[in-house]
């Protein structure tokens, strides 16, 4: 965990604590099984059916490990929660707790560090499960759900429908909120996300998945309890793994719109050798300010595409006017001033890009309506281009060029503030001072945008008046 910020580890041994109070009871009861005392409230703990769920989501998380159908499962799919909520609903809160532990621990963690990862993902689910279990159980959910067979073989009491319904919806509601709310308060030390700025997309959409998670387990417990057992409830586990399937290939199809971005922005650094890597700190920075802004978390990722691929279009520029050193001149700054139009054309027939197609097409815009290609002003420029025109203005200032040294990062916020309201959006640059006062903005990150060894040493003129704009397209109008 020495990776963890020390705010973050301690949140997480927080929770992990409060994770340990919840299992107390059934561990205790483990531990000294010849007294009679249960664990909540006086139910006793099925061990069978504990062991047998738990067994169940732990062989439900291993292939998040192991080859799937060619690739790695999407780890955090959600898929085999069923497998948690059917343990709420058959078993005490602090059991149904301990199912989730041995899953969690085991699971895939795609990124480090995987210990602290792994750590934090079983307290999370231990608390979250205890919590729905509990909600479940007050509303009477247990009794609703019907006896099992009696030993004579007699049919055991009936599931009380429809009310059986409402503690296992209750129940996915609490299940729901108490995940995003952990989720939430987790980024808050660990990401430095703004307090008002993390559940923005983590408490509602998720809730619509959970119930339906809550219907199958309810399913499985109704199955588990009845006449046939066990055995009749691992019938819900085909529709588990056919969702299982869709996410793999949900998973397949994000690892390829990556690779097709991945493939056009190597072409333009082939092409545009002076500001190879400007098109990855662009996204960077335009992720930053989406973030600081509220921005909800799908439209982040279409938004870091934009900021990736706003100078696609330079693959239309010829390569002369692109590797210049001197001074455009009005008939090639023409030339370099269509790529907006090219990047446009380009990424028009791929699909998933979207709401990134108006940025790439707009991000030389001037808020005063002095920009390029199409003159817009104000509100009329969509907020993508807004966004990408601050983070592509703010790179391109900071980077060292084959023609200048970039600028410090205190000098080249002070010029987008100068010319906030005139060429970029005041909100969009309060937003990546803020971002840059709380992450920085690395040595790396910042690292020349063409190899060391070939950049020359400065000319020894400063840098041509005329703010950002110019600082943006290079001096003198110079676009890289």
């Amino acid at each position: 965990m020495r990776r963890t910020p020390v705010a973050a580890r301690v949140f997480i041994a927080v929770v992990a604590v409060c994770a340990a109070g919840c299992l107390a009871p059934v561990l205790d009861q483990f531990a000294r099984p010849w007294q009679a005392h249960a664990p909540t409230g006086g139910d006793p703990v099925a061990w069978r059916t504990l062991g047998l769920l738990a067994a169940l989501y732990l062989v439900g998380e291993l292939p998040g490990r192991c080859p799937f159908s060619g690739e790695r499962m999407p780890i955090r799919s959600g898929s085999f929660f069923p497998f948690l909520l059917a343990a709420a609903f058959l078993l005490p809160p602090s059991a149904a707790a301990l199912v989730a532990v041995p899953g969690s621990l085991a699971g895939r963690v795609e990124h480090p560090p995987s210990a602290a990862r792994r750590i934090w993902r079983a307290a999370q689910l231990t608390v979250t499960v205890w919590a729905a279990s509990t909600v479940y159980g007050a509303l009477g959910g247990r009794s609703a759900l019907g006896g099992p067979p009696g030993p004579g073989g007699e049919r055991g009491a009936v599931p009380d429908f429809p009310y059986v319904l409402l503690p296992a919806c209750a129940a996915a509601v609490v299940f729901s909120l108490v995940l995003a709310l952990l989720d939430g308060a987790v980024r808050v030390p660990a990401e430095h996300v703004a307090l008002r700025n993390v559940w923005h997309g983590l408490v509602g959409p998720p809730l619509g998945p959970h119930l339906v998670h809550a219907l199958a387990g309810l399913m499985m417990a109704v199955l588990w309890r009845g006449p046939y057992g066990p055995l009749s409830s691992l019938f819900v586990l085909l529709p588990m793994y056919i969702s299982c399937w869709v996410f793999a290939q949900y998973h397949r199809e994000h690892a390829a719109h990556r690779a097709t971005i991945r493939a056009l922005v190597q072409a333009v650094d082939i092409k545009d050798t002076y500001t190879r890597g400007h098109s990855e700190r662009v996204g960077r920075a335009s992720v930053l300010i989406a973030r600081e802004i509220g921005m909800a978390p799908e439209r982040v990722e279409a938004l870091r595409f934009a900021g990736i691929l706003h100078d696609v279009g330079k693959l239309g520029v010829p390569t002369r006017v692109l590797r210049k050193d001197g001074p455009l001149t009005p008939e090639e700054r023409r030339v370099i001033e269509l790529h907006p139009e090219y990047g446009h054309e380009i990424v028009r027939g791929i699909g998933f890009l979207d709401e990134a197609r108006a940025a790439i097409l707009h991000h030389h815009e001037r808020l005063d309506g002095s920009g390029y290609p199409h003159g817009l002003a104000g509100a009329h420029i969509p907020e993508f281009a807004r966004v990408v025109a601050v983070a592509d203005a703010f790179d391109a200032m900071t980077s060292n060029r084959s023609y200048r040294r970039g600028r410090p990062v205190a000098a080249a916020v002070e010029e987008l503030r100068r010319c906030a309201g005139s060429q970029f959006d005041p909100l969009m640059v309060r937003a990546l001072v803020r971002a840059l006062d709380q992450h920085g903005w690395s040595a790396a990150t910042v690292a020349v945008t063409s190899d060391e060894a070939t950049l020359p040493p400065p000319r020894g003129q400063a840098p041509v008046a005329g703010g950002a704009a110019r600082s943006a397209e290079g001096d003198g109008g110079n676009e890289r």
